[in-house]
């Protein structure tokens, strides 16, 4: 066959149709990979358009590379927030330390990035929205792999069959409990739990963190500018995790407020906040691992596959880099084959990074007197120095395979 014969069959083939579940992170990057390598993507969101705004997010090591790949660098660096210090508090707000944050991430001062989670999340919509059907305000409602594809029906009544899915519907994917089972399966909680909202900057941060903490438990003020607003967390420890409050608002603000009822220094203040902010996140610090990330033709990426809790700062790192795998493995493989080698290339990057925390061990959040003490020696020790250039390996601990020249369609 002449090579006008190869080019006239890939124009005449018709391109292979898939669906993503989810357009936060792991999701629109996948559809943006996918899309070079010929195929024709759609991407549901329950969500009725992008989520804007959001706490800090950190790009790090590896994904530093998926973005520049996909165009969108510049614009990621022109959004970095550049966080000078982090103060840590005693339980009667006195001051213990204040550390370059490089020093405690194993990030890279001047090439890492950190931004708000939705000025990632529209650059990444923004790269692909030209080149993939995205249908917000929806979701999939059942998932059935009998046939020679997967036949999908839409809460919103539609009915389609794509060649494949994938779950990057987060943490607590819907796509995973349909496909693989109840979460609890896969979900290792690392004893935590947690509350964020933002709240009014009352106290002159600008471009800084502060952090209180006691035993087991932890409030912290992040100022991603000078501006009116700073994100507020409550951190905790908790033996089992709390599920019958997660139905529940009221609850999980009662819970947290007995956490801290007898907390000092700015925490009152911050738990009245909490007690009205129209932007309550509660959840726990928990990961998720799997002993396999695909059944059939259905694959999962991101948080819904490898969720490495926010204690690590690689949720959304792991999410573009496994984007960029997944997209890549498939490139010149069917479904079985390129599913199986993206996760023979990539699972070590995922488990390395995941092993950064253990259970009980979050060097920020100590849950006993001792640990508190150990961890504020440790900040004394290092002072205000700022790391050598390098960062943690685990960041980096992938090289990326070069991407196809050629889109399949």
């Amino acid at each position: 066959m002449t090579r006008t014969d190869q080019l006239r069959n890939v124009r005449t083939t018709p391109r292979p149709k898939v669906l993503i579940s989810g357009a936060s992170i792991a999701g629109p990057a996948l559809a943006f990979w996918l899309n070079r390598y010929g195929y024709e993507v759609t991407v549901v969101e329950k969500a009725g358009a992008l989520r804007d705004g959001g706490y800090p997010i950190d790009v790090r090591g590896t994904a530093l590379e998926v973005v520049r790949r996909m165009g969108i660098l510049p614009g990621l660096r022109d959004a970095h927030i550049d966080l000078r210090r982090l103060t840590f508090l005693d339980g009667d707000g006195g001051e213990v330390a204040s550390v370059d944050p490089h020093t405690l991430t194993g990030g890279v001062a001047g090439q890492d990035i950190e931004v708000r989670r939705g000025d990632l999340t529209r650059a990444l919509h923004t790269a692909v929205r030209d080149d993939v059907e995205f249908l917000f305000d929806d979701r999939v409602d059942t998932l059935d792999q009998s046939g020679h594809g997967v036949d999908v029906t839409f809460r919103g009544g539609g009915r389609r069959t794509f060649d494949m899915v994938f779950g990057a519907d987060g943490l607590h994917s819907r796509t995973r409990a349909t496909v693989f089972g109840p979460e609890e399966r896969y979900q290792r909680y690392l004893g935590y739990c947690f509350a964020g909202f933002t709240m009014r900057n009352t106290f002159g941060l600008s471009h800084e963190t502060v952090l209180w903490n006691t035993p087991g438990r932890a409030a912290a003020l992040y100022a991603v500018g000078g501006g009116d607003d700073v994100h507020a967390f409550l951190n905790f420890a908790r033996p089992r995790a709390p599920f019958d409050a997660f139905r529940n608002p009221e609850a999980q603000r009662d819970l947290v407020a007995s956490v801290f009822a007898d907390a000092g220094w700015e925490v009152p203040g911050m738990v009245a906040a909490m007690r009205d902010a129209d932007d309550l996140f509660f959840d726990t610090v928990s990961q998720i691992r799997m002993p396999r990330w695909s059944a059939g033709r259905v694959a999962l990426v991101g948080d819904a596959a490898y969720a490495p809790s926010f204690l690590t700062g690689q949720g959304s790192s792991l999410a573009l880099v496994g984007a960029y795998m997944l997209a890549a493995s498939l490139a010149d493989r069917d479904h079985a084959a390129g599913f199986a080698a993206y996760e023979h290339s990539t699972r070590h990057f995922v488990t390395v990074n995941q092993d950064q925390v253990g259970e009980g061990d979050a060097a920020l959040f100590p849950a006993t007197a001792q640990a508190l003490e150990r961890r504020n020696e440790m900040l004394r020790a290092l002072g205000g120095a700022v790391p050598a250039a390098g960062g943690r390996p685990a960041h980096s601990a992938l090289t990326l395979p070069e991407p196809m020249a050629l889109r399949r369609a």
